[in-house]
């Protein structure tokens, strides 16, 4: 994996241009249960930063008329909107759909839960900002939206990538690359659980800037590192992986939170989400594993060199995204 820093001194700078995008861009969340037949309550979730809020709005089929004045507030980074809508002839065959979503980078879940149990979780992207409601949907539908939602989570999440490739410096040998990765795996699966099963929590600010230390700890591990010595960090990688995966877990649970986990369906929606968590997170391995191989034909580096520059450079995007989240802690 010492090419991996040579491979790095090309591909961090990316990192260091987005800084202030380390987590993606949070999703919108349109929640409807009929609470009667053809009526619905509606929650609107957007993504807000104090008092501004994206300019997403809400398209309900037009026999959809609301029954009272919408509430509208402002809670923990989103703004909330809540109504009650009658909907003449129910929601089959109408349209659904977000507008504004075509100019921005974010999508919407939308999730309708009908008075017989069935169900409906439909991802809206800026290219398909609408779709039309069927009435139910199987089982499997529903976990591939969840699953999707994994892996671009993962694949999406700048500081969870910097992190899973700081931690493949560390690491000597096949074997030890597939311990680690499982340590992590195993451990953000626990927090992510027990965490969006409401077992335990944790602030979401603390958390992430306490991911954003832990890339720079392993980045200072990596500079601290000299030929002929292993530190505990690189005999042991697996357990650095283990213990800050229990971190990262908390942050995965977090992005579930934002996305809208609905209480009647858990279990699946969990399962599915964390197994797409973990396939972004095999695709990022092999995909480093691949471009390592190209690093080795085209990059004419001595793995030292090379391994500390990826070490500082991944030191240097961490405290980047250190530092704006402490401050946010303190306002």
């Amino acid at each position: 994996m010492t090419r991996l820093g040579a491979l790095l001194a090309v591909l961090i700078p990316v990192f260091l241009a987005t800084s202030g995008m380390a987590h993606e861009i949070r999703p919108a969340y349109l929640d409807m249960r009929e609470t009667a037949p053809h009526e619905f309550a509606v929650v609107w979730k957007v993504p807000a930063q104090g008092d501004m809020r994206l300019g997403l709005y809400a398209s309900l089929p037009k026999p959809c008329i609301e029954k009272a004045e919408p509430v509208r507030l402002i809670v923990n980074g989103a703004y909330l909107e809540r109504r009650t809508v009658a909907c003449a002839g129910g929601l089959r065959g109408g349209e659904i759909g977000i507008n504004g979503l075509k100019s921005t980078m974010t999508e919407a879940l939308v999730r309708i839960e009908y008075t017989n149990g069935d169900t409906e979780v439909v991802r809206l992207m800026p290219d398909a900002p609408s779709f039309t409601a069927a009435g139910a949907q199987t089982s499997l539908e529903v976990a591939q939206t969840y699953f999707l939602l994994g892996v671009d989570h993962i694949l999406s999440g700048l500081d969870h990538l910097l992190f899973v490739l700081a931690l493949m410096l560390l690491i000597r040998g096949c074997w030890m690359l597939v311990k680690t990765i499982t340590a992590f795996t195993i451990a953000h699966s626990i927090t992510l659980a027990g965490a969006s099963l409401g077992y335990f929590s944790l602030p979401q600010k603390p958390v992430e800037a306490t991911i954003a230390l832990s890339i720079a700890f392993v980045a200072n591990e990596l500079i601290k590192t000299k030929p002929g010595e292993r530190r505990l960090s690189e005999s042991y990688p697996w357990v650095v992986a283990f213990a800050f995966g229990l971190l990262h877990g908390f942050g995965f649970a977090g992005a579930l939170k934002e996305i809208g986990l609905p209480q009647s369906d858990v279990p699946l929606s969990l399962l599915t989400f964390n197994l797409g968590v973990e396939a972004g997170q095999l695709i990022l391995v092999a995909m480093a594993l691949v471009l390592v191989r190209a690093a080795n034909a085209l990059i004419a580096m001595p793995p030292a060199p090379a391994r500390q520059i990826g070490a500082y450079m991944i030191g240097t995007a961490a405290m980047l995204w250190l530092i704006p989240r402490i401050a946010s802690l303190a306002a």
